[in-house]
């Protein structure tokens, strides 16, 4: 019987797979039965995600994609791709008048630019099979606010706006772009809170607690399936409630 929801036959790019919530849509891409291309900056961490997916056929390229060398480096080991997940990003929580203008550069040329750049190569050099599904992972940031957190917001904000414009000009190619913004997940990334933060800040989720990245990695199948043929231009948002308030 024909399951739209698999992933079998299908190879993905996961950004950011060492760790987090890019680590946790590898692993569970490959047990929904896809052919994973994973990379990231840490060679050890990616080697660990490498040794735990599920099924054979996997590709692992280690590389720093925020410059244009480490861009090129995955670009040249890559085969056609059915989808893209970007899941790289970083979080710098600084107050505006601490702002410093590499501090901007470093956030956005992560979060933005490498998603941004990437996306345009792997069309530019057809590297997106027909009905190529492109997933960002953008944040609830981008339209709730909190203090020292004005960067990461922007960030996210403009990869939402990106993904909206790519979908309309890809429509024509069949390639769809959907985002997903989660509200906080237990990753790393959290790590930038202190507990009396991370405390006073979960009581604020209807739900009650964070999010777990493999939650995150679910929506990520569903975009990438062909039960999200019709599905273009959209945010998923997956927040426990967060943004009810």
């Amino acid at each position: 019987m024909n399951n739209s929801f698999s992933l079998k036959g299908k190879t993905i790019l996961v950004t950011g797979a060492s760790s987090g919530i890019g680590k946790a849509v590898a692993i569970e891409c490959s047990k929904s039965g896809a052919q994973l291309v994973i990379t990231g900056r840490n060679e050890e961490r990616l080697t660990e995600t490498y040794h735990l997916l599920t099924g054979g056929n996997h590709l692992m390229i280690t590389t720093d994609l925020s410059g244009s060398k480490g861009l090129d480096v995955l670009l040249t080991g890559l085969p056609s791709l059915n989808g893209v997940v970007h899941c790289a990003g970083i979080i710098k929580r600084l107050p505006l008048k601490f702002i410093k203008e590499e501090k901007l550069e470093e956030l956005m040329g992560i979060n933005f630019y490498v998603p941004a750049l990437l996306t345009q190569q792997l069309y530019k050099r057809k590297l997106l099979k027909e009905a190529a599904s492109i997933v960002f992972i953008s944040s609830v940031a981008s339209s709730f606010a909190s203090i020292g957190n004005i960067m990461y917001m922007a960030s996210k904000g403009a990869i939402n706006s990106y993904m909206k414009g790519i979908a309309f000009e890809l429509s024509s190619s069949g390639i769809r772009a959907n985002a997903i913004q989660p509200g906080m997940i237990k990753t790393n990334l959290s790590s930038a809170l202190s507990d009396e933060e991370l405390a006073i800040d979960m009581d604020r989720y209807p739900l009650g607690r964070y999010g777990k990245p493999e939650e995150v990695a679910y929506a990520a199948i569903y975009l990438l399936s062909d039960a999200t043929l019709w599905m273009t231009g959209s945010i998923l948002t997956i927040d426990g409630g967060l943004t009810l308030r």
